[in-house]
């Protein structure tokens, strides 16, 4: 079960003029609580104007050797980026400062990596290097017969975070790491013509830099445009739909999708959440989510934006139709998860289990 726990701040790390990175120190009792895959990410919150306010931010620092072989992480480290109008962003820029406490929720998230022997490729845009950095990191230590290439995409070179970090793997390992670095807006003096990483290029670019077929594993992260662009990429170069991983940070608004299933006149959501069951009617307009959330404040949660997955619940019973989905695999909604927040019942009796 997901939970909040005060964590300290421990460092604030400046990237760019928009971006920081905070290192999050983790005491003793929680670091089993804080262990973390490769590629998870850790929501944030802090109340404004009395209304509670969660952010979901990739943990960018490498995952811990897995139990027993070692304790959980002592310090947990995530990038943050400045979004306009973003009231959790803008306060982790101008006001966060070491010795600061913040509430954080243990580790989430399926955009992972198990390190295993093969070669793995990255497309990732802006701040989709951070969940991917931790990946690269993660897997080049403990794996000696993996390679992995990554390719990103940035507005400028002042603009790009982890930087220095990036470079110092292709420093440690050159002849298993590969970096490929193209510039939208800003010319490089070597490497790649500027501009926009769209399908077209992106197909171009992967068939001329690795062997497409022999890749075990290709991971997107970034804006939804980029994402939705290297994913057409792939398939039309032949990659199967269960290699490809995908996190979007960003996306636009109107994006839900219409549906024709008449939602009844009246539903209640029957819903487990800790080991511990209940019923409630649903109200004109509510999500799931919504309904669970007037009942149980301890139900998980972080965008209500059908982004981070963090609502997922596995349904038992019953019908619901979900207004978008970014973030559940095919796969997850063939087994029959669904996210919370997104969804509306569709029958006048559904069941959601958020513990399975």
């Amino acid at each position: 079960m997901a939970r909040f726990h005060p964590l300290r701040v421990a460092e604030v790390d400046r990237l760019t003029d928009d971006s920081v990175a905070l290192a999050l120190d983790v005491p003793p009792e929680l670091r089993d609580a804080y262990r973390h895959s490769p590629g998870q990410h850790l929501t944030l919150r802090r109340t404004i104007d009395g209304t509670e306010v969660r952010r979901t931010y990739s943990i960018c620092s490498p995952a811990p050797a897995s139990a027993p072989q070692g304790e959980g992480p002592r310090t947990l480290r995530v990038g943050v980026r400045f979004v306009e109008g973003g009231a959790f962003s803008a306060y982790a820029l101008k006001e966060i400062g070491a010795g600061d406490e913040i509430e954080v929720m243990t580790p989430a998230g399926r955009f992972t990596l198990d390190p295993a022997p093969g070669l793995y490729a990255a497309v990732v845009g802006g701040s989709g290097i951070t969940p991917v950095l931790s990946i690269v990191t993660t897997l080049l230590a403990r794996e000696p017969e993996a390679r992995f290439c990554l390719i990103r995409s940035d507005r400028t070179s002042a603009s790009t975070m982890f930087l220095e970090e990036v470079a110092d793997l292709k420093d440690r390992y050159p002849d298993r790491f590969q970096l490929v670095t193209v510039l939208s807006r800003e010319e490089q003096q070597a490497g790649l013509p500027s501009g926009r990483l769209d399908q077209e290029r992106l197909t171009g670019l992967i068939r001329a830099l690795l062997p497409v077929d022999r890749v075990a594993g290709w991971f997107l992260c970034g804006p939804f445009g980029l994402v939705e662009g290297a994913e057409r990429a792939l398939r039309d170069l032949g990659v199967a739909r269960s290699l490809i991983h995908q996190e979007i940070f960003h996306v636009d608004g109107g994006t839900a999708v219409a549906s024709t299933v008449p939602a009844p006149a009246h539903s209640t959501v029957t819903a487990r959440l800790d080991g511990r069951g209940g019923t409630w009617p649903v109200q004109e307009g509510e999500s799931l989510l919504e309904t669970v959330l007037r009942n149980r404040p301890d139900a998980p949660y972080a965008c209500k934006g059908g982004v981070c997955g963090t609502c997922r619940a596995f349904l038992v019973s019953g019908e619901v139709r979900m207004d978008r989905n970014f973030a559940l695999e095919p796969e997850e909604t063939e087994a029959g998860y669904v996210l919370a927040c997104q969804s509306h019942p569709a029958t006048e009796k559904v069941e959601l289990d958020f513990d399975r």
